[in-house]
């Protein structure tokens, strides 16, 4: 073998390395959260993930001064590295530095003859097991315990180091697939509480998984929990409308619309029900809403115009930069922020505005012909511009005839 014999009987070593990089003996614990050198961190991680070879120290130089002007004594800096690093082990129990890292020829190395049980190995040999079982009980058992021990991405403070990223890819990679895969084995179990922890756990990861909060949602809701399904919705659109200007799909709105159909789970009085409905009576100009629930409108619109012919137009309005060219989104944000609050105000009560795509508002005009919607474009664009004339923003009009149904 070619670590050397431990001088000392030393305890099982529990390392974790998928979140806070953290090593464990007996009642002792040392981990990356505390206030020791980041380099110092680095080299340990470095030396354990390679625990089956020997690193030289030219192979350390790059991974820890790559970026940096070379020491006129890079192997004095190197032996001065170790001699912190051991001290930092000895933490863990006496001379664990000198027992668990050991030199020979000149190369640097992780004792292999010290017991070590390490996080992302036995996360992969779950993973890899649950992905190759047939047997659909047995494949969620396996991936339920992997997706446990995946407490945050590979060594997730280092996340920026060269050689952390393809690792971290990967082990992230595998866990979404796990999870993906899991979550429809829970749902033919009804396991609803897990089923929502797990989607909790993993939107902590990848915030923007649609699918994950569709799961989500139908978890909550088949638990009873329809005003917290109705608060996920609400997050997952305002994030994708703000993140990338879509509307979320079909399947989320129905979900959706499931969740409020079912807010009121009992025969409930006409009195609470009208109370329910009742405006507050601070709201002023007009009703701010939701791109689905401004459809509605229209389509019950529409429908009554084709009864009435009354005339009733739309108005969008659309942000761009003086030059035609995108805003930066910090500029965006602020531009759509302010034009919000101008369009309410200028606009009645009896109008509905919506927020349609990251850089448009849609306007529904009752009772406004082609004329005097172009008036409250007009008025709008005015307004912006004497409110806010140093905005790099540039505000495009265009209105249309609403088609009755």
């Amino acid at each position: 073998m070619w670590g050397e014999s431990c001088k000392v009987s030393l305890s099982e070593l529990h390392v974790n390395m998928l979140g806070e990089f953290s090593l464990a003996s007996g009642g002792a614990e040392i981990n990356d959260g505390a206030n020791r050198s980041r380099k110092i961190w680095l080299l340990l991680a470095y030396i354990i993930y390679n625990r089956n070879r020997p690193v030289a120290p030219e192979e350390l130089y790059t991974l820890l001064w790559e970026e940096e002007e070379s020491s006129s004594n890079p192997g004095n800096a190197l032996k001065t590295m170790f001699h912190r690093l051991r001290n930092l082990l000895n933490e863990l129990y006496p001379h664990g530095g000198r027992d668990l890292i050991v030199r020979r020829e000149g190369a640097y190395a992780w004792n292999t003859e010290v017991p070590l049980t390490l996080d992302i190995d036995r996360f992969d040999q779950l993973a890899q097991t649950g992905l190759k079982a047939k047997d659909p009980t047995k494949k969620l058992d396996h991936y339920m315990e992997a997706l446990s021990l995946y407490r945050g991405d590979f060594l997730d403070k280092m996340s920026s180091e060269t050689w952390v990223v393809p690792i971290s890819a990967y082990y992230h990679s595998l866990y979404v697939q796990m999870a993906l895969e899991a979550l429809p084995l829970l749902e033919e179990r009804e396991r609803w509480t897990d089923m929502t922890q797990l989607c909790r756990n993993v939107l902590a990861q990848e915030p923007y998984m649609e699918g994950i909060y569709c799961h989500l949602m139908n978890a909550l809701l088949r638990q009873g929990e329809f005003q917290k399904a109705v608060k996920v919705y609400e997050s997952m659109s305002e994030l994708l409308l703000s993140s990338f200007g879509i509307m979320p799909s079909d399947k989320a709105r129905n979900l959706y619309r499931e969740a409020i159909r079912t807010v009121n789970d009992r025969t409930v009085s006409s009195g609470f029900i009208l109370e329910q409905l009742r405006e507050s009576s601070a709201a002023q100009g007009a009703l701010i809403c939701d791109y689905d629930i401004f459809k509605v409108i229209y389509h019950s619109v529409a429908r009554s115009v084709g009864r009435s012919g009354d005339a009733v137009h739309l108005a969008l309005i659309s942000v761009d930069g003086e030059d035609g060219s995108p805003l930066s989104r910090r500029s965006l944000d602020r531009v759509v922020e302010n034009l919000q609050d101008l369009i309410r105000s200028c606009l009645r009560r009896g109008d509905v505005v919506s927020r349609c795509s990251v850089s448009q508002f849609i306007m529904l005009l009752p009772h406004a012909n082609y004329e005097n919607s172009r008036m409250i474009c007009e008025r709008i664009v005015k307004a912006f511009r004497r409110a806010y004339p140093h905005s790099p923003a540039l505000l495009h009009t265009s209105i249309h005839p609403l088609e009755p149904n």
